[in-house]
């Protein structure tokens, strides 16, 4: 065994990191602490003014940050968004999806292009990034890490309103299994995190109330009092467990899911 201090495991100098959905709340949490790792980390958003002020602040802290406008529903867009990150920074070694969308509506409510829209986002997505992402990898033969983050929602149910979430996140969780059976010859790893709530401005926005059959302000105070620890999460409790996964710390860990949830599901 190699004694290496522990910054030298967490080290990631010249690797290249994708984190779709990166412009805010989880996907900025997760990239910061990658830049702060010194991997060179390419911001990819449906957003791109959110993205590039978010890229901004991160070269501000002396890290390498750029940012790229991505539908990760779209074929063409993922794509783009592989060639772009290669061309900026010469390649892509790690690859965190974390763009997702949570609607809440009832089922009794929902309709087909409700149910369309989150599992074309949440998980045809996925399927797209790690497609293109992985071939890539493939090609510069130095292996990989690929972290998708799923949900607890992978796992049991959070509230009601949310089952086209729910199932989008199951299959997130299905694909990764089987893809980091498929890519372990190529020595990419592929696992996912299960984060539990998380104060990001897209919950901000939920708790301050939206047009649907749910109380979402009820539902959020209940959500809390379950969570053994008396707190939300916050996008740097995901980030931090990313870092650990696309590090040298997680060399012998794939097809594995990683819950973060303050303890929620104990209850």
């Amino acid at each position: 065994m190699d004694i290496l201090p522990t910054e030298k495991l967490l080290d990631l100098s010249g690797k290249v990191a994708i984190v779709t959905g990166g412009a805010m709340g989880i996907g900025y949490g997760v990239a910061i602490r990658l830049a702060q790792a010194k991997a060179k980390v390419m911001i990819a958003d449906l957003d791109l003014n959110a993205a590039a002020k978010s890229a901004e602040e991160i070269e501000s802290y002396g890290f390498a940050a750029k940012a790229v406008k991505v539908d990760v529903s779209s074929e063409e867009d993922v794509k783009a968004m592989i060639a772009k990150t290669v061309e900026t920074f010469g390649s892509v070694d790690i690859l965190v999806n974390d763009a997702g969308i949570y609607p809440t509506v009832p089922v009794e409510n929902m309709t087909s292009s409700d149910f369309d829209k989150v599992i074309a986002v949440n998980l045809r997505g996925v399927f797209l990034c790690v497609k293109y992402g992985s071939e890539q990898m493939i090609i510069q033969k130095k292996g990989g890490r690929i972290i998708n983050i799923t949900s607890i929602d992978a796992l049991h149910p959070s509230s009601v309103g949310l089952a086209h979430y729910d199932a989008s996140k199951h299959g997130v969780w299905g694909f990764t299994k089987n893809v980091a059976l498929e890519l372990a010859p190529h020595k990419i790893w592929v696992n996912a995190i299960a984060p539990g709530g998380i104060a990001t401005p897209g919950v901000a926005k939920l708790q301050k109330g939206t047009q649907t059959a749910v109380n979402m302000e009820k539902m959020l105070e209940g959500f809390l009092a379950k969570i053994p620890m008396h707190r939300m999460g916050e996008p740097d409790d995901i980030g931090k467990v990313a870092l650990f996964l696309a590090s040298d710390m997680a060399s012998y860990m794939t097809g594995t899911q990683v819950v973060v949830d303050g303890g929620v599901l104990l209850s």
